[in-house]
């Protein structure tokens, strides 16, 4: 099914910290770099002291949510770009994420072990961001629209909350499908976070199936 693509997983057991992945590299993160940014704004307006504005809070909404590029990029640049969420990513403890030169955002380039780092920053309780900022972070990708929704929340225990966001980019000198899954999800009353990141996909479809089988396999 994979036809030739690449793909990362990892996953951790949220309570026992048990950690288990499959396959490495780097990988351009499409729009999953959006809970970075996000999360780069929060501890950006922790250190001010301040609560986030009802415009930076529209864009944000709209930027996991809906995955909006537009909103994306106001706040790209709001953090100062690369340097602002490296610097970010730093604090957080992430040591194989850069991002993307100038406005190119979704060419941040990342590891699947450094998603889950991320996620512990957000789902975990030792964090840089506050309480308060890990769940407005949490309620925004629980209300990730539905057509939005695959990968990670396909293994969840029905009727579980499920978090995620993911990402999807053709790539223009190839015509290939970068496609990824991230989140945080409740399987057999275990809460795990985990990371599925593929490219060289011919199809979005393809890379959803291939990531969703990958996903299944590594829970198993």
């Amino acid at each position: 099914m994979g036809d030739g693509a690449r793909v990362s997983v990892a996953v951790v057991d949220l309570g026992s910290g048990e950690t288990v992945s499959h396959g490495g590299g780097e990988f351009v993160t499409a729009s999953i770099v959006k809970v970075d940014i996000l999360a780069a704004l929060l501890l950006g307006a922790q250190d001010s002291g301040r609560e986030l504005t009802g415009v930076e809070r529209s864009y944000a909404r709209a930027m996991i949510v809906r995955s909006d590029n537009d909103a994306a990029s106001a706040l790209w640049d709001a953090i100062g770009r690369a340097p602002g969420l490296n610097a970010a990513n730093a604090r957080f403890g992430l040591t194989r994420t850069t991002g993307g030169d100038g406005t190119l955002w979704g060419l941040t380039r990342t590891t699947a072990e450094d998603r889950l780092v991320l996620l512990r920053q957000v789902f975990g309780e030792e964090s840089e961001l506050s309480g308060p900022s890990r769940a407005y972070l949490r309620r925004l990708m629980e209300r990730v629209v539905p057509d939005q929704a695959w990968g990670a929340p396909t293994v969840a225990d029905p009727g579980t909350p499920c978090a995620v966001k993911n990402g999807w980019l053709p790539r223009d000198a190839t015509g290939l499908w970068v496609v990824h899954t991230t989140g945080c999800v409740t399987v057999a009353g275990r809460t795990y976070l985990l990371s599925a990141l593929s490219d060289g996909n011919k199809t979005k479809q393809r890379g959803v199936t291939l990531l969703e089988e990958a996903v299944t396999t590594a829970l198993s």
